[in-house]
């Protein structure tokens, strides 16, 4: 908004994949992403960065959406995934098996594209902005990973 360069930094997860993209980012609530499949509202992930979040969500129905994303050919042509805040997720009484971070890096292992964990974007108390719909340069390294979008000025 101010037209300066935005750039976020992002603790590092022993989850994250190393990489660096340049595209643009597309994404939000991973139910939201998950029920649009197959409709004239599902969104296009060819060739981007996409970024998922979601509250109150059973690890169970993560695995269950992260799968219809797959089997639906969202993942395939990603350049990158940014995963945001998973706030209240819930474990059924019997527990599910893996973390939401396996689940997530399960679904994705075999593409090589970079993916980074722990974005703060989502329904936390820390809230970063994304402009979905813009460039930004992602890199994830072994310190973390930085997403910066730089605006030109008008």
């Amino acid at each position: 908004m101010t037209g300066e360069g935005l750039r976020y930094n992002i603790a590092e997860s022993p989850y994250n994949r190393l990489g660096e993209t340049t595209a643009e980012i597309v994404g939000g609530n991973l139910a939201m992403l998950a029920h649009l499949t197959g409709s004239v509202s599902q969104i296009d992930t060819d060739g981007k960065i996409l970024f998922i979040e979601d509250i109150g969500e059973h690890l169970y129905h993560i695995d269950r959406m992260m799968l219809n994303l797959k089997r639906s050919g969202q993942l395939s042509k990603l350049k990158g995934l940014l995963v945001g805040s998973f706030t209240d997720i819930e474990d059924t009484d019997r527990p599910f098996g893996q973390t939401l971070e396996q689940i997530i890096a399960d679904k994705v292992k075999e593409y090589n594209f970079p993916v980074a964990f722990n974005f703060p974007c989502g329904h936390d108390e820390v809230n970063y902005t994304l402009v979905l719909g813009a460039d930004y340069q992602f890199t994830v390294n072994e310190n973390g990973a930085e997403l910066s979008l730089h605006v030109a000025m008008l």
